[in-house]
């Protein structure tokens, strides 16, 4: 098979890497162009460097490309991908250090809360300029498989605004299963069946079966207590699961964002989150890693090209949904996975107009979602209020109505728990001020937005956070690799 697929955001070095190897480990793969494209032309070069070299390797007839003009990449491509980050880090750490002065405690600020909001604001403009041109330039009926987030808004952008065939894929459900089937004993994750369904970050294993024994709260309760990391790392999952019955997909950090009642107060963020590792709710921790993370590869480049000549093994394909959805349509082989797509109908106790996270099978004839599914009202209500915000986001980033986004950011569920309206007003001027550059819907906004921040008398203050961490040296890092590969 022949085909193009272009990405986008593609500097993603690591990310780009395991979907480049995860779709060539399908045979009939081999002689696919990929054409990478990104801002950054040293990322851009950096990742082609990589990719070449697995190709060399491998002998493979695959052809890779790489160019800052997007509109060439997506020409003629029969699947895009977005990996993108509007702002890249230097905006990411105003979603988190903004917030944090009006006492918005945020471990990851990607999905909602002020930081996911924002970031929404500053992404969806970009997806749509994407949807413009997959419209005009790539192959007739290409599929947009989004990857960024915030997955819901970017989604709900993407489809209902750019009018793309758009999917929105996570790997939340994958790493939730794997830990529920760790719990409960099992020899590997294909012991587990499971329906899971909400929304992207907030869905809900509604019903566990091991082995075809259906798996009961109390059960999957004493389970988690009993296991001797888990019981200490999702310490807050565990306590949802209490109360609402079942598991949730997010990670106790992410978790901990979509809910008023746990990070709103410092000393309730100390007592549920973990600082074993940043994803279970320590302060700005996806920036932190984030930033450690960019700085390891720039230092280590040589390294990651250096064991990039190695066999592409499928026994080590990931499960990352998009290699096994474009097998699927390509091949016929059927694929079930969990998406993000429009609801209608699916989840009948969610808003028609959502996005949500849900089973569904690929084959040749395209995503077919498994309809009529029913969330438990606890779950239901959690969701919707994250609906409502992602609603009022995305019209906010189309319309650039600055009023409509401070409302949308105070119907936040944290936000609302921590902050007063005249804070919400002020913090989100503040927040459009700093990230004016990559706002141009609010381009009008911002003079008078300045000006109340003049005139402002809202009292701020200098706050780290509850639980941060500072950014690790590469010293400190080689450091702890080092005893890490020793320890083993």
């Amino acid at each position: 098979m022949s085909f193009k697929i272009a990405i986008i955001g593609a500097g993603s070095v690591g990310f780009t890497k395991k979907l480049f190897t995860d779709i060539l480990c399908v045979p009939e793969f081999r002689d696919v162009e990929f054409a990478l494209t990104d801002l950054s032309e040293h990322n851009l070069q950096m990742i082609k460097s990589i990719l070449d070299r697995v190709v060399e390797f491998n002998r493979l007839p695959t052809k890779v490309t790489a160019t800052t003009d997007r509109r060439a990449a997506l020409e003629g491509a029969r699947y895009v991908i977005s990996c993108v980050r509007v702002g890249g880090l230097e905006a990411y750490a105003d979603d988190i250090r903004i917030p944090l002065k009006y006492g918005i405690d945020q471990c990851v600020g990607d999905t909602i809360c002020a930081g996911g909001i924002l970031y929404g604001q500053r992404n969806i403009p970009v997806i749509l300029d994407f949807c413009k041109d997959i419209l005009e330039v790539a192959e007739p009926g290409a599929k947009f498989l989004n990857y960024a987030n915030p997955m819901a808004m970017n989604t709900w952008a993407a489809i209902e605004y750019g009018k793309v065939d758009t999917v929105g894929l996570c790997h939340g459900v994958q790493h939730g299963a794997d830990q529920i089937a760790e719990v409960l004993g099992a020899k590997s994750r294909t012991e587990l069946d499971y329906i899971c369904s909400g929304i992207n970050h907030q869905t809900w294993f509604i019903d566990l079966r091991l082995n075809g024994r259906k798996i009961g709260k109390d059960e999957l309760v004493a389970a988690f207590e009993a296991h001797p990391v888990y019981s200490q790392q999702e310490k807050l999952r565990i306590d949802v699961l209490k109360r609402f019955g079942v598991y949730s997909t997010e990670s106790n950090g992410h978790l901990s964002e979509y809910l008023p009642w746990y990070r709103k107060r410092p000393d309730e963020i100390t007592r549920w989150i973990d600082m074993s590792d940043w994803i279970h709710g320590e302060t700005g921790g996806y920036l932190r890693y984030s930033t450690e993370t960019r700085n390891w590869f720039e230092t280590e480049f040589p390294q990651f090209l250096e064991s990039a000549a190695r066999p592409i093994d499928p026994a080590k394909r990931s499960n990352e949904h998009a290699s096994h959805i474009l097998e699927a349509l390509e091949t016929n082989r059927v694929y079930r996975g969990h998406f993000n797509v429009k609801n209608n109908g699916i989840i009948t106790n969610l808003p028609q107009d959502a996005i949500i996270e849900s089973p569904g099978f690929v084959d040749r004839f395209g995503i077919n979602m498994a309809a009529g599914i029913a969330l438990p009202e606890a779950c239901a209500a959690t969701c919707i209020s994250s609906i409502n915000v992602q609603r009022m986001s995305v019209h906010a980033a189309i319309s650039g109505d600055i009023d409509l986004l401070k409302l949308a950011v105070l119907h936040d569920p944290l936000v609302g728990a921590v902050s007063t309206p005249e804070e919400v007003w002020q913090m989100v001027d503040e927040m459009v001020v700093a990230q004016a550059r990559w706002l141009p819907q609010y381009a009008d906004a911002v003079p008078a937005a300045k000006e109340r921040l003049s005139k402002s008398r809202v009292k701020t203050r200098e706050w780290a956070g509850a639980a941060r961490r500072d950014v690790r040296s590469i010293e400190e890092l080689r450091a702890e690799k080092t005893a890490l590969k020793q320890a083993v």
